[in-house]
């Protein structure tokens, strides 16, 4: 018999000689086959040997580097478990739904139904006891509904129980989450259990029992109908919240069905005990006799406090493992509006809170979303020393784009502050960026916006500037030229997200932290950090320049005072829809000049290209250009736009880019990662412009990210045109028309604004009157000439 120490060397050694995923058990069985002391002979008397297993040991390691040591309670990773299927998307327990959970998650995905039973026995797939919110039932019978004391509670509704399944068999469904989309309501009919093990023909569904004692006293066992069910109604999950069925049900089941006790709320009082679940959660042993595990709520693990930020987890998994209890956990979605702002609107940062921290993992995860969940757990668990990434753009053959942040990391902390390009470098991007603003008195800072009122508590302290400059914007503001740099020294920031009044506010605790940085500032800090590059925009310049301020000379003289004109280890990007701008900064050869095309186009004119490529190495395109959106469907590429672009030796990126689910198109699957993985491999974009650069750093992390390795799973990029081909007729809006072509005519802008008479208050953003241009010129030629 082995030694302890030596058993867990030994296993360690063993599991790293296996490939991927391999059972903890397998791998302790095979080092007590053998025994340390073999393998120890064995390269005694055979180094040569011993020498070649090693290294053909490192080979399999470097196949998949995922060789994950899970804190679950059998050492294997987490289940995933699609409630309903893909219920997110689609109406829950529906072909659709089930379909595409089986196709769209990891393999071993486990298909979840909430059993309901019609007046003949038949059980069904649908999560709510009363069916007029998940159905049309009410529409077909309007004249069924009844009233029955469910809990001690008296609800009036439609009931299954009350219809024959014939009758439900013909039942459409219907989205049963209102904040979510309707385009497929009225197209699926309800599914039985039979439906989804006939038709899917999958290896792991999980049965979930929730009103048993309502149904037996309607004449209806639930033991008997799960004790009943076929070898081939693949069930390997029963939960209820009813200990009674549970204890009736143990050790009555197939040894591979496990029985797990679902928690409701803990003042709820558990019908058959009649005590609170809040009381059954303190006594696991007792649970322990009767089930397999458990299924909680996940603020039960990770508590949430009231202002939706993570408080510490409780012990429960860590208590429930030691006696021997899986721990699942279910409440989770993507476009959860009360997702916790730890996570930073990334539903993949979540799944990996329960399940890659350093204290403990939970057993499985009960989601709406089982393609994120199986991301999480295939591609985002155990990579944060991952060396598979696909590298940035250089020489590497194959690269990624580059994560180019818009105002810092500004999801998380407001726009172009300190704290912002702080947590940009921390979380990985390769440009950071400064939109440069003037000051009254001409100091240069960085900003999103000219007019302070988006981003500072401007309109509290001077309301009183408030005015309309119709070259900025056609409504009122107060602007940066108006205030002196002392004066903006003043306020504090601002961090409004874009979908505040939907609920989905950004990091409230850091609404007013950090400060502004002047350009001098911005660019000592980049210079000291460890990002690629950084990127200096510009907007109304021809404006500036007719109230003196010339922004182009400020931020020539400070790259140039900072070295950027000199630097080889950071890249200078100039960004700007103003191309006598972008001409301006042609003096700077290793300068790459962006055009800005803030407008929706479908494709470029050759003439275009060519007047592009004068002035431009690269172009920023909005997110609508690059894509193709139909009422939040996904509908198309613009393919030969940016294919014209690449084939003029030009760079394309793509932004802006948000995490909030209500920013992304249906197809991406309330999942940032689902958008990134579609303008990286399907618009082949070169570079990402992102609030939140941890997002796409995360992916690009992940070996999951290249779409051309040969894994288990892949994070694929979203399929144009298909989901909407599954919507109900009449729901879908009208394609709108094509986006225009742009033309030269799109580019070039006026000229620059006429010089004053004054040659003091000239800058080199005007350009002279053609009297004033002919003896400026011979002025200076009489110069030249000495």
């Amino acid at each position: 018999m082995l030694e302890e120490p030596e058993i867990c060397l030994c296993s360690i050694f063993c599991k790293r000689m296996i490939l991927t995923y391999v059972c903890l058990d397998l791998t302790k069985m095979l080092c007590y086959a053998v025994g340390c002391s073999f393998l120890i002979r064995m390269g005694a008397r055979y180094p040569l040997v011993l020498l070649i297993l090693l290294l053909l040991n490192g080979a399999n390691a470097a196949l998949d580097p995922r060789v994950p040591e899970w804190l679950t309670l059998d050492g294997g990773p987490p289940l995933v478990v699609a409630r309903g299927g893909f219920s997110g998307l689609f109406p829950e327990s529906t072909k659709f739904a089930y379909r595409f959970a089986v196709e769209a998650s990891l393999p071993d995905v486990v298909l979840y139904c909430d059993l309901q039973f019609s007046k003949n026995g038949v059980g069904f797939c649908r999560r709510e006891l009363r069916l007029e919110n998940s159905t049309l039932i009410s529409r077909e019978y309007p004249d069924r509904a009844s009233t029955y004391n469910v809990n001690g509670e008296d609800l009036y509704g439609w009931f299954s129980v009350d219809f024959g399944s014939n009758e439900l068999y013909s039942i459409n469904v219907i989205q049963d989450d209102y904040a979510r989309s309707n385009i497929f309501d009225g197209i699926l009919r309800m599914w039985s259990l039979g439906d989804l093990v006939d038709q899917i023909q999958h290896p792991h569904i999980w049965v979930n029992v929730e009103y048993d004692l309502f149904y037996l006293e309607h004449g209806l066992s639930t033991e008997d109908y799960i004790l009943g069910l076929p070898e081939e109604y693949s069930v390997t999950y029963v939960s209820s919240p009813e200990v009674a069925l549970l204890k009736s049900l143990s050790g009555k089941l197939r040894s591979k069905t496990k029985l797990i006790l679902r928690f409701l709320r803990e003042d709820v009082v558990e019908p058959s005990t009649r005590k609170t679940y809040g009381e059954l959660l303190k006594d696991l042993k007792s649970i322990k006799a009767y089930a397999s595990g458990i299924l909680v709520h996940k603020h039960q693990i990770w508590p949430q406090n009231k202002d939706k930020y993570l408080e510490p987890s409780t012990s429960l998994v860590k208590d429930a493992h030691a006696i021997g209890l899986e721990v699942h956990a279910y409440g989770f979605a993507n476009d959860d509006p009360n997702l916790s702002h730890n996570y930073s609107f990334d539903p993949s940062a979540e799944y990996l809170q329960f399940i890659d921290n350093s204290d403990f993992s939970v057993d499985g995860l009960l989601t709406d979303f089982s393609p994120t969940a199986s991301e999480a757990v295939a591609c985002f668990a155990h990579t944060k020393n991952n060396s598979y990434a696909l590298p940035p753009p250089g020489n590497a053959k194959k690269t990624r784009p580059l994560i180019i942040t818009h105002n810092g990391a500004s999801g998380i902390f407001s726009d172009s502050t300190d704290l912002a390009y702080q947590q940009a470098v921390k979380d990985g991007a390769d440009i950071i960026d400064c939109w440069v603003r003037m000051s009254k008195d001409g100091v240069p800072f960085c900003l999103g916006s000219t007019d302070l009122n988006c981003s500072t508590t401007a309109g509290n302290a001077f309301a009183a500037k408030s005015n309309i400059v119709n070259e900025i914007q056609n409504k009122s503001g107060i602007f940066s030229f108006d205030l002196s740099w002392s004066e903006i020294q003043t306020l504090k920031p601002n961090l409004i997200g874009p979908f505040s009044e939907e609920r989905l506010e950004r990091n409230p605790a850091a609404k007013n932290a950090g400060k502004l940085l002047t350009l001098d500032e911005f660019l000592d800090y980049a210079k000291s950090s460890n990002v690629s590059g950084i990127l200096i925009g510009i907007e109304h310049a021809p404006y500036l320049a007719t109230i003196g301020l010339d922004v182009v000379g400020a931020i020539s003289d400070a790259l140039a005072n900072s070295g950027y004109d000199k630097e080889t280890k950071q890249h200078v990007l100039i960004q700007s829809e103003e191309t006598p701008v972008l001409a301006a900064f042609k003096k700077f050869p290793k300068f790459k000049r962006v055009l800005t095309i803030e407008f929706d186009i479908g494709d470029v004119s050759k003439p275009s290209v060519v007047e592009i490529k004068e002035i431009a190495n690269a172009v920023k395109l909005r997110r609508s250009s690059a894509t193709r959106i139909n009422g939040y469907f996904l509908s198309g590429f613009t393919d030969a736009l940016v294919k014209r672009l690449h084939d003029a030796k030009m760079e394309v990126y793509v932004g802006v880019l948000k995490n909030e689910f209500m920013n992304l198109a249906f197809d991406y699957w309330a999942d940032p990662m689902i958008e990134i993985a579609t303008d990286t491999w399907s618009v082949v974009a070169d570079g990402l412009v992102t609030e939140f650069p941890g997002t796409a750093a995360a992916y690009f992390k992940s070996p999951c990210s290249d779409v051309e390795r040969n894994l288990s799973f892949i994070i694929h990029p979203a399929s144009a045109g298909e989901l909407v081909k599954l919507a109900a007729v009449g729901l879908v809006p009208p394609a709108p028309p094509p986006a225009p072509m742009l033309q030269p005519a799109d580019i070039l802008d006026p000229p620059l604004p006429l010089c004053t008479s004054q040659p003091q208050f000239r800058t080199s953003r005007c350009r002279l009157a053609p009297v004033a241009k002919a003896k400026a010129d011979y002025t200076a030629n009489l110069a030249a000439e000495g």
